[in-house]
């Protein structure tokens, strides 16, 4: 017998539950699982308050676009209808703006990236000769060290 974890079972009930609502049989023929214990998880996951139950990111979508006409009392009705918090509803309203902004938004400008390579190259130049001065240092370090104790050995003696 088949185990799958309860994150696979609330992704598959949760297209089963609104405002998804795909077919048992749609759904058993394309996840590979059986309708009745399809209709099992979907009775459970009824039986658990609204507010536990996954939402798809297609069904979270759908939700962000039928409530996006509606006035403040007519979307907290919907929300309470679903078992989602307003707060919830905006979140996915703005995630889903922002994946949808434009490519020339999020990609900075030809000049920008001009001047990035610019002070990425002036940056780089300056680490190399931080890390040459800082070699020569050590080198120096140690050469005193090594002299300080030719010569303090000698003293001792």
């Amino acid at each position: 017998m088949a185990r799958y974890g309860q994150e696979f079972k609330d992704t598959v009930v949760a297209r089963l539950l609104p405002p998804e609502s795909a077919s048992v049989q749609v759904v058993a023929h394309e996840v590979g699982v059986g309708e009745q214990t399809l209709q099992r998880w979907l009775s459970d996951a009824l039986s658990r308050p609204a507010r536990e139950r996954a939402w798809t990111a297609a069904a979270r979508l759908e939700a962000v676009i039928a409530t996006a006409a509606m006035d403040e009392a007519s979307r907290s009705a919907w929300c309470r209808q679903n078992g989602v918090y307003p707060q919830q509803l905006q979140q996915w309203r703005q995630s889903a703006v922002q994946a949808l902004a434009e490519p020339e938004e999020a990609r900075a400008s030809p000049q920008q990236t001009k001047q990035d390579r610019r002070r990425i190259r002036e940056l780089e130049r300056e680490v190399r000769r931080k890390d040459r001065a800082l070699a020569e240092t050590a080198a120096l370090l140690v050469l005193s060290k090594k002299v300080s104790a030719i010569f303090n050995k000698g003293e001792d003696e």
